[in-house]
């Protein structure tokens, strides 16, 4: 019993660990960020963090694992049930509210920023990790709109799109946003429509 509470405890803290580095790294980058300041966050000593992951670099893939790991998360709950057309609404729905967690949003963004500076420094596991994710996360995605490409290439792409309205901080009534959801609205009007175009009021009459 005493060794599976100490298992417990060491689980617990290795999540605690993570999700601090999620928002140290969000905030200051790969480089930015030391070990000390994430230990300081979940209030251990540098010597323990180091005995959850054996360095900073395996803290932040850990981070970054669970960054797109909870993206996907929010896709398949949005859309389960789902497929084609109607799933793409849904997760895109899903992500516009995702992305209101910046920490979030810029952990995903420092990603990137990250696997470059890495392969620059010849530290090739976080561009070697990032990648798998993000293509894991592709294929969940092409699989969920029905296994076309294309489309799932078009809704990655979308979201990049968000990101990047996000990280500049255009607030979500600025015009630049305008064309996001018409493609909801007009899906909703279409389907009050009854055949020929005429629609159908609340009480099942037509209406031309």
């Amino acid at each position: 019993m005493a060794r599976a509470s100490m298992r417990m405890s060491a689980e617990e803290r290795r999540e605690s660990v993570v999700r601090a580095a999620m928002i140290e790294f969000a905030r200051s980058g790969y480089r930015g960020t030391s070990t000390e300041t994430i230990a300081r966050r979940v209030g251990v000593s540098q010597p323990y963090l180091f005995r959850l992951f054996p360095g900073k670099q395996a803290i932040f893939k850990a981070a970054a694992d669970r960054c797109i790991e909870e993206t996907w998360q929010v896709f398949d709950e949005a859309s389960a049930g789902l497929t084609g057309e109607a799933a793409g609404e849904a997760m895109s729905r899903a992500y516009l509210g995702l992305v209101e967690d910046r920490e979030q949003l810029m952990m995903q963004m420092q990603l990137y920023v990250s696997v470059f500076a890495g392969d620059t420094a010849d530290e090739d596991e976080i561009g070697e990790a990032a990648r798998k994710g993000w293509l894991d996360l592709f294929d969940r995605i092409r699989i969920r709109l029905g296994g076309d490409t294309d489309e799932a290439t078009a809704f990655m792409a979308y979201g990049m799109l968000i990101n990047t309205l996000v990280a500049l901080g255009f607030p979500r009534e600025h015009r630049i946003w305008d064309g996001f959801g018409r493609g909801d609205e007009e899906h909703a009007e279409k389907s009050d429509e009854g055949p020929e175009g005429r629609v159908e009021d609340p009480a099942g009459e037509q209406t031309e």
